[in-house]
């Protein structure tokens, strides 16, 4: 693959946000205007297809984005940050935050006819939540009963933040999985994963793999008369470009997360058939990282990351290598999170002559042959991480760093960050919640330091300081005590560096300009999409 250089880049790329024309406004329905019933949606979203269409401990946001629309939780997150009722009416915490009440919605049915129970909810918390999908967030869980049929009660040994249990049950850790189909089966292989049974307004009819996943309308869902559409087909193009011309050949309806190249997002907008909004991502904010392995001997060393740091210049990557729909990253928690957010944290200046002086002080000396060599891997998930790899690749040559660059497809992508650990500097992307636990601190935690588990801790850092102040972040229910706690989690990241943020990525939303009705909950490529309709 060529070296890319920055004047190719910037030469390539000269369009930014502005010059997009990119919207910001929501697809709200006109006034007073009916939602109508019937039709087929096509949908995806900009990565690939998942492994599994719903895969228990998390998988990342494949095969989230299409369970979602079969499986529910308890609560969701509206755009204001207030927490909705889903499949519970109440969540309401005891006056020592050690117990938690859930009452649930009652006549509430799986996709097979049997009824939703407070005996789900049991078995979810104690066989599903705590030991797979939420793992150290829910570690203070030590009972669950059912003490009627829509009545549960989950016991802590220690108190528990109302804001952060919320979370977890309103995020991605947080769907609810029928007893009754994984009870005394693995879990992890349950053939259910590919053909999900959830309560959600979709049922799963059929997986044609390479191609599609086709669900219908839940006749029997309990907010009726939602959903209001026939059919969703959840389609995956491996190429942005192709997802551009589905849209204007028709095939195509709704993409999230930045479904097509950047410069054809003005040009689908002035056709007047397309819309565009970035509203629907406040609680699951995109950003590009950079992961050093801690158990290579030059990358564990803090001043070394430190310096290759600074020899990265995040706004030319968010300008160019992301067309401006991006922004320099501040840290380990994105800077639209209005609750956690220090806003003490800067970004890295870009600074070659101090990344220099700081490995000369190392005991890295430029040299005939260079300072050291570093094993690069670009994640193979976006077509952007190409790019981003390309450029860091040049940086660090530019540092006189010799490095070997690989850009393996998804699956050798896992394999080699997540399970092999075979790279000094790996470059990836994540996603989180507004709540910091579990979503963003598993990637720094020890407990989360998981061989084959994607999008943890892959980078073997562990630091038994950092590790408490997640425990107290877990456990403080004063909700000011915990921005403080969460901002020191930020500030010992900063100094460590094992794990950080280059960009934040601003997420998109094209649509056909007929369908109304989303983009009204802070995580709209994780939400179920009942209140989708075509106006058509």
């Amino acid at each position: 693959m060529s070296q890319l250089s920055r004047r190719n880049l910037l030469a390539a790329t000269a369009g930014t946000a502005a010059a997009l024309g990119l919207g910001s406004h929501a697809f709200a329905q006109r006034a007073g205007q009916q939602p109508k019933r019937g039709g087929t949606l096509t949908g995806t979203w900009g990565g690939f297809e998942p492994q599994a269409l719903f895969v228990p401990p998390g998988g990342g946001s494949s095969p989230y984005f299409t369970s979602t629309k079969i499986h529910e939780r308890l609560l969701t997150l509206d755009n204001d940050l207030d927490f909705v009722p889903v499949l519970a009416l109440e969540v309401t915490p005891s006056e020592d935050f050690r117990t938690y009440r859930i009452k649930l919605r009652p006549n509430v049915v799986w996709h097979d006819g049997k009824p939703l129970t407070a005996d789900d909810i049991v078995f979810n918390a104690l066989e599903y939540w705590k030991p797979l999908s939420a793992g150290i967030a829910l570690k203070a869980l030590v009972a669950a009963e059912a003490v009627d049929a829509t009545t549960a009660l989950l016991k802590f040994d220690t108190p528990l933040p109302e804001f952060f249990l919320k979370s977890v049950l309103a995020g991605k850790a947080g769907l609810v999985i029928p007893k009754h189909i994984y009870e005394g089966r693995d879990i992890l292989t349950n053939p259910a994963n590919n053909a999900p049974v959830g309560t959600g307004p979709f049922k799963f009819k059929e997986w044609v793999r390479g191609s599609h996943a086709e669900l219908v309308r839940n006749e029997d869902y309990w907010n009726a008369p939602q959903p209001y559409l026939d059919r969703l087909v959840i389609r995956w193009w491996r190429d942005p470009a192709s997802r551009s011309a589905a849209f204007e050949a028709g095939q195509l309806d709704l993409g999230v997360f930045n479904p097509t190249p950047a410069p054809d997002i003005k040009r689908l907008v002035d056709t007047k058939r397309f819309v565009s909004t970035t509203v629907g991502y406040d609680n699951s904010a995109w950003v590009s990282t950079i992961e050093f392995n801690s158990r290579r001997d030059i990358v564990k060393r803090p001043d070394i990351r430190k310096a290759i740091n600074l020899a990265i210049d995040r706004q030319f990557i968010a300008d160019t290598i992301f067309f401006g729909l991006a922004k320099p990253a501040s840290g380990s928690v994105p800077s639209t999170n209005k609750i956690f957010f220090d806003p003490k944290l800067k970004p890295y200046a870009f600074d070659l002559a101090q990344a220099g002086r700081l490995l000369d002080a190392a005991g890295f000396p430029k040299k005939r042959g260079g300072r050291f060599k570093l094993n690069l891997v670009a994640a193979g998930w976006f077509e952007e991480n190409v790019k981003l790899g390309q450029y860091v690749r040049q940086a660090l040559e530019d540092l006189d760093i010799e490095v070997d660059l690989a850009i393996p497809d998804r699956a050798t992508s896992f394999k080699r960050i997540y399970t092999d650990y075979e790279y000094d500097i790996a470059l990836s992307n994540n996603s989180g919640t507004v709540e910091l636990v579990p979503e963003w601190t598993r990637f720094v935690t020890t407990d989360n330091i998981i061989r084959g588990g994607a999008f943890r801790n892959a980078t073997g850092h562990s630091d038994p300081k950092l590790d408490a102040v997640v425990e107290k972040l877990s456990t403080e229910i004063d909700p000011a005590k915990r921005v403080t706690l969460a901002r020191a989690f930020q500030e010992v990241l900063s100094e460590a560096l094992p794990w950080t943020a280059l960009v934040e990525i601003q997420s998109t939303t094209i649509a056909r300009a007929d369908v109304r009705g989303h983009s009204q909950t802070a995580d709209f490529m994780g939400d179920s999409w009942a209140g989708v309709w075509l106006d058509r």
